[in-house]
């Protein structure tokens, strides 16, 4: 490769990582996104910056954790001054485009927009236009298809021409449809008398000791008040959650396949380089748990995935290295040969796909805020290579610590036990660390 490869980044809205048949779910079929994951390399243990669309956006557009964007709840945009994805690609050459969900301060409109605070992305489309509910993926994926689709046919015609590069994000709704699914709309999804039903997790009960704090998140009744409408669900109720979060999952990839069909026929896909990754997770049923704003695996670990012909591994799952969302901005950039923008947490994969040899990150951070009421009440978790620790603001038994290599299902908190004190010791200093590093208002609960 000797030019700058053109981008292609395609965002999911709440798809945890093991929802890919690729990765092993014999549940769903994604053929769309197992093509992606066969033809370049597929990191497994890459982690959102938060739990939540707005605040893991900001930190996949801007490469810096939700306590540093502003973002840390739904609703705003990311703060003025920061240099964002779109602007910073502007400026470096590119021509940034965007489509779909963006979820960051008010609605955007068809043409050039301000992303913190700089002109950055331009939307092909409104980002939910006149007529179309807002709420519903599958209203609105095919018609933010359709606009990524036109965008790149026209470049195939182009493709002789001397034109800038282009950076296009295709920022996809599903399978977020399961939110309002598990508040009623089941219309959303028929669910056939003889369909089979998946079967419940092997960590489907909660932890027998669950913090006080998760308890306090079980029993919201605003901003993000799915967990509430789960109190009287029978054993079929979470089978049949399951079964629709995995036919959402199916109707995202659909429309994967017409962007990558798309690119294709339009001779471009050569020098594109593909990201597949989400802004967060989904419960699945772990531990009882739907939809989001929590730390469990299956809600912070995301697919990322990346090709790139000739410089990226085909058919590659990355065992070993730690990824954050906070990486995707560098990432690109490294790709694109411009420098990352400065003073950002987040540092690009490349060394690690060139040399699987290197060790990468030492550890990832996620931030937690699950109340609009009370913002002290925040969470934090830090990933190591082998273990995960998760310390919460109020509560009691206000700390996990999981053996991910013997215990993948979080199931036995280690944080209280005496053969585990160095292990924890070890963990809480990291986040201790972390907090310093960036100046998080968090405060760790005492030891």
């Amino acid at each position: 490769m000797t030019t700058q490869p053109n981008i292609l980044v395609i965002l999911t809205d709440q798809q945890t990582h093991s929802a890919l048949s690729a990765h092993g779910n014999p549940y769903l079929q994604t053929p769309h996104m197992d093509a992606l994951v066969q033809s370049g390399l597929s990191f497994q243990n890459a982690c959102c910056a938060s739990p939540v669309c707005g605040p893991s956006r900001g930190s996949l557009l801007s490469g810096r954790l939700p306590h540093r964007t502003g973002v840390e709840v739904n609703g705003p945009a990311v703060k003025p001054g920061l240099t964002t994805m779109g602007a910073h690609f502007r400026q470096s050459g590119y021509r940034p485009y965007y489509a779909g969900k963006l979820h960051l301060g008010p609605r955007c409109r068809k043409g050039i927009e301000q992303v913190g605070g700089r002109q950055g992305f331009e939307f092909l489309c409104d980002e939910y236009p006149e007529g179309i509910p807002p709420q519903l993926g599958s209203d609105t994926d095919p018609l933010w298809t359709d606009h990524a689709v036109e965008f790149l046919e026209k470049q195939g015609t182009q493709a002789g021409a001397a034109a800038d590069p282009f950076l296009l994000v295709a920022s996809l709704h599903n399978p977020h449809d399961i939110c309002y699914w598990v508040m009623e709309w089941h219309h959303i999804c028929d669910i056939p008398s003889d369909a089979e039903l998946p079967p419940l997790p092997a960590n489907f009960e909660p932890l027998t000791d669950e913090p006080e704090f998760v308890g306090l998140c079980r029993n919201r009744t605003e901003y993000g008040p799915e967990m509430s409408w789960t109190h009287n669900w029978d054993e079929n109720d979470w089978r049949r959650y399951l079964y629709v979060y995995n036919r959402l999952t199916e109707r995202v990839d659909e429309q994967i396949g017409r962007l990558l069909r798309a690119l294709e026929e339009s001779g471009l896909a050569e020098n594109t380089l593909i990201v597949l990754t989400s802004d967060h997770g989904e419960g699945v049923a772990a531990h009882k748990w739907v939809t989001k704003l929590m730390l469990w695996e299956e809600v912070v670990r995301v697919p990322f995935v990346i090709r790139l012909p000739g410089a990226v591994p085909e058919n590659k799952l990355d065992r070993t290295h730690l990824v954050s969302g906070v990486d995707l901005l560098p990432t690109l950039c490294d790709y694109a040969d411009i420098a990352a923008p400065e003073g950002i947490d987040g540092q690009s994969v490349r060394p690690v796909i060139e040399n699987p040899a290197l060790p990468g990150r030492s550890h990832v951070v996620t931030e937690l805020q699950p109340f609009l009421d009370d913002e002290t009440k925040k969470g934090r978790m830090i990933r190591t290579a082998r273990y995960k620790y998760i310390a919460f603001s109020h509560g009691q038994r206000p700390e996990l610590l999981f053996d991910l290599e013997n215990n993948p299902g979080e199931t036995e908190n280690l944080a209280y036990l005496a053969s585990y004190r160095e292990v924890l010791s070890e963990h809480r200093e990291l986040l201790s660390e972390e907090i310093k590093k960036t100046a998080d208002p968090f405060v760790l609960p005492v030891g």
